[in-house]
């Protein structure tokens, strides 16, 4: 017997899936993960506009999160820190959600891995994925194992209200590929710095409401 519609809406609940926002891209910053050195940038001027511009719209929830998660890698933490102190809350970090580990490439810009291999720059130039030919780096299928389990073991945590999830655009990719049933190869969209990303929670059911959602960057004042 199907519930009444909106019996079946209070069943339901979201999980935003919030990229970092700009980096310090001159920063020469590393931290050691499970996974080897990892680049560790905090975030640049336009990181901490972007940041505080979240945290306005995440403010203006209906209800707050029933949990906050963040990858422990200083751009993550630093990104949703004005909520959290806003909101008098704590985030909890979870290592799993960290950002993939790229090897060699850990540290370089896009410029300098590409430039000194033209397959490269092909699979750049055509929208190709590109991390996993990355020397010593994660492989696809090993991202999308760990993001899925500490994802759905966060959802699993949680059994009622709505999560926030402060990671990277790689672990993005890597968790909605799988919602969109997409396991046997690398996808990869480019998610704005600070995108909102909503999943809506039902049950085991798990389907894609809106992707890559920067309305508080381009239309703050909706926000306030």
């Amino acid at each position: 017997m199907a519930l009444p519609a909106q019996e079946a809406q209070l069943t339901e609940r979201r999980l935003f899936l919030i990229r970092h926002g700009q980096s310090d891209f001159a920063s020469a910053d590393f931290r050691e993960s499970p996974r080897g050195r990892q680049w560790d940038p905090g975030l640049g001027e336009e990181g901490r506009r972007q940041a505080e511009l979240l945290a306005s719209r995440l403010l203006t929830l209906e209800r707050h999160p029933a949990a906050v998660y963040s990858s422990p890698f200083r751009r993550c933490l630093e990104t949703i820190g004005p909520y959290l102190r806003a909101a008098g809350i704590e985030a909890a970090e979870e290592e799993d959600i960290g950002e993939v580990f790229t090897g060699e490439w850990e540290g370089k810009s896009f410029e300098e891995i590409v430039s000194a291999d033209e397959e490269l720059a092909r699979r750049f130039r055509d929208q190709e994925a590109m991390f996993s030919m990355s020397p010593g780096g994660e492989s696809g299928p090993d991202l999308r194992k760990r993001v899925e389990s500490a994802i759905e073991g966060i959802i699993s945590g949680h059994p009622e209200g709505d999560l926030v999830v402060v990671a990277h655009g790689g672990v993005i990719n890597a968790y909605l590929g799988n919602v969109l049933g997409i396991h046997d190869q690398d996808m990869f969209f480019l998610p704005e710095n600070t995108s909102v990303n909503t999943v809506v929670l039902s049950g085991e059911r798990r389907r894609i409401r809106f992707m890559n959602d920067v309305r508080h960057l381009t239309d703050p004042g909706a926000f306030k």
